[in-house]
């Protein structure tokens, strides 16, 4: 993505001086260069994208264009892949909190719905009653220990009596279709993997007389990033073909001899993986100034912009330098970028060594991950989002910037 001063300004002049920048072609080459690496081992692989990471109609559309799945964990997200087009047959609702509504209209379409709780199971249960004539497909959240020190709190213990509980009753009720089993752990350790993927493959062993439909190993990897952001982990990143050779080989194994068509699919859930590199975020150097010797800039962004999760790692940064006043560009050391809210641990980047101005423009990498969904609408509003294209030099407009209306039409005044 060839970017420069002018051409951000242009954006911001249009747009506000902060903006999201998203890349389409690297989310699309993500997802190509993900699916092949598990197809390459296990044919009946498929992605199921992870609406809660980053919702951006764009995104989703592409996604089911493509044929993957969406992963959706409200009816707020169901809602928004209705939206752009996806089959409900093509739509996986996972989540520990379900509205009854959303989940009866989902089983009712064709789609399935992985039961978390009892809670669930009450709901899918009272729908089952109401709709005799109509065939159900559910699958049940597993969990188990996968060697990650965490106790999960999603799904059924599989050593426990509410898992047996639950499988039985989905099974004397002749409109529930157990298609498949479900887990998920938000380790991205690979480490964790061989293990999701042998506990799976042993439930479907015991508690199916056929291969089940689907196998879904959830969430949970590391996506592409730069070398600087990977030098701030304390594990080295697995790349796609990693994950990939810890768990399909081991489904390659299980059904060898079985025709594809009789294979379970084996279904993977990312997020951050698909998405992470497929955004930037570009704020404006508004202010630098001089606290008892440490220099502070302040951006027309904020660190909830781009890293909610306040995770406290620098993401790669590039700074683009208004060409017009190169003679004020200074040299700074163990400078930090601050944000435009009033919490004073409101830091985008830490210790930046390099010439800047005021009116130079910073762009962050890596920042699609929950990025737009999670920012809350404290201080400003949400920015826009756009999608530039260097080849024709054209922008697009992928979300307008919020406004007033926007946040308060919901209140009374």
């Amino acid at each position: 993505m060839k970017l420069s001063n002018r051409i951000l300004n242009d954006i911001g002049n249009k747009y506000g001086q902060s903006f999201y920048i998203l890349d389409s072609r690297q989310f699309i080459t993500n997802y190509e260069e993900l699916q092949k690496a598990f197809r390459d081992i296990y044919p009946n692989s498929h992605i199921a994208y992870s609406y809660k990471t980053n919702y951006t109609p764009k995104l989703c559309k592409l996604v089911d264009q493509f044929g993957g799945f969406a992963e959706v964990v409200s009816d707020m997200e169901y809602n928004i892949a209705l939206k752009v087009g996806v089959m409900p047959k093509n739509i996986f609702f996972n989540g520990p909190y379900k509205d009854s509504s959303a989940v009866e209209e989902l089983l009712l379409a064709g789609g399935t719905v992985n039961i978390d709780s009892d809670f669930d199971l009450q709901i899918i249960k009272e729908i089952a009653s109401k709709h005799p004539e109509n065939e159900l497909s559910v699958g049940i959240r597993c969990n188990f220990d996968v060697k990650d020190g965490v106790v999960s709190r999603f799904g059924f213990d599989v050593d426990g009596n509410e898992f047996i509980t639950a499988i039985s009753t989905i099974c004397e009720i002749s409109n529930l279709k157990l298609n498949g089993l479900h887990c998920h752990f938000a380790t991205r350790s690979i480490e964790t993997w061989p293990n999701r993927a042998e506990g799976m493959l042993k439930l479907a062993q015991d508690y199916f007389d056929e291969p089940p439909s689907f196998i879904s190993l959830g969430g949970g990897l590391y996506g592409k990033m730069g070398e600087s952001l990977k030098a701030q982990f304390d594990v080295e990143i697995p790349t796609y073909e990693d994950y990939a050779k810890a768990v399909a080989p081991q489904f390659r194994d299980f059904y060898k001899g079985l025709d594809i068509s009789k294979q379970p699919m084996l279904i993977i859930e990312p997020g951050s993986a698909l998405v992470g590199d497929a955004m930037k975020f570009a704020a404006k150097v508004v202010s630098i100034k001089d606290i008892r010797g440490k220099k502070i800039a302040t951006l027309a962004g904020s660190i909830y912009n781009i890293n909610p999760t306040l995770n406290k790692k620098n993401p790669p940064i590039t700074v683009y330098h208004d060409e017009n006043c190169e003679n004020r560009q200074l040299e700074y050391e163990n400078l930090d970028f601050g944000g435009y809210t009033c919490i004073e641990s409101d830091y985008l980047y830490r210790g930046f060594n390099g010439k800047l101005a005021v009116g130079d423009y910073v762009v962050f990498d890596n920042v699609g991950s929950y990025s737009v969904v999670l920012k809350p609408p404290f201080i400003l509003p949400n920015f826009a989002i756009v999608e530039y294209d260097y080849e024709s030099n054209s922008v697009n407009l992928i979300k307008r910037r919020e406004n007033f209306d926007d946040l308060f039409h919901t209140f009374e005044f």
